[in-house]
């Protein structure tokens, strides 16, 4: 016995193969992302948890004209953020040529001017993540 295929059955089939096929790109896009690295601040009782400050700088405005914030310390982890010429970091961790930082896009009190005496993951109220040294000048600190 044969079955007649339905213009339902046509749109059905080619959902479910579009879907496969995102979900199936979605994996391969996850696969390829680092996992995340938390940014570490504090760790001695006499210092603030971040002890200076950074300002970006030397962004091309005839480039892509943004820093990426990134969810760990390398171009392979993922974007989190945006930030531009001018924009005032913390900066709390480093590895290699990467720099940990916290920030805000509004003027906020971001809880790391003062002392923390344990080394711990940053998880205040402002943004954190980690980018490419060569676009931060030591600006404070």
């Amino acid at each position: 016995m044969r079955r007649t295929v339905t213009a339902g059955d046509a749109k059905r089939h080619v959902f479910g193969v579009t879907a496969a096929l995102a979900l199936s790109s979605l994996s391969m896009t996850a696969l390829a992302q680092q996992p995340e690295i938390p940014v570490l601040a504090g760790g001695e009782a006499d210092f603030d948890a971040c002890g200076s400050q950074g300002v970006v700088r030397g962004l091309d405005p005839s480039g892509d004209g943004f820093l990426a914030v990134r969810s760990g310390p390398s171009s392979k982890h993922a974007v989190l953020d945006r930030v531009y010429n001018g924009a005032i970091l913390n900066l709390c961790d480093q590895r290699g040529r990467w720099l940990g930082v916290v920030y805000s896009h509004e003027t906020m009190d971001c809880g790391v001017g003062t002392p923390w005496p344990r080394r711990d993951a940053y998880s205040g109220p402002c943004r954190s993540g980690w980018v490419f040294r060569k676009y931060v000048a030591d600006y404070a600190g």
